[in-house]
């Protein structure tokens, strides 16, 4: 199932493109996410780990069913002050 993410911050630089298209299992969770963006961009690889998966205005679980939902976003953790 095509499924489009959104990049934002260090992802969206590391990946050199704001949103990606990939190809998911209809079972796919926020896990199973994480390593397909690892699989098809190596460059994100060192941020997986604490890479935050957003469906629509919440984050997700690493057992939140994605595939197929809209809205979808990965970005790091951001800190500011």
């Amino acid at each position: 199932m095509k499924t489009v993410v959104k990049l934002f911050a260090r992802a969206r630089d590391l990946a050199g493109a704001p949103t990606l298209e990939l190809d998911l299992a209809e079972s796919a969770t926020a896990a199973d996410l994480r390593v397909v963006l690892g699989e098809q961009v190596p460059a994100l690889q060192p941020i997986l780990p604490s890479l935050l998966i957003a469906v629509g205005n919440d984050y997700a679980a690493p057992t939140t069913r994605v595939a197929g939902r809209t809205d979808l976003a990965a970005f790091p953790p951001v800190s500011g002050g």
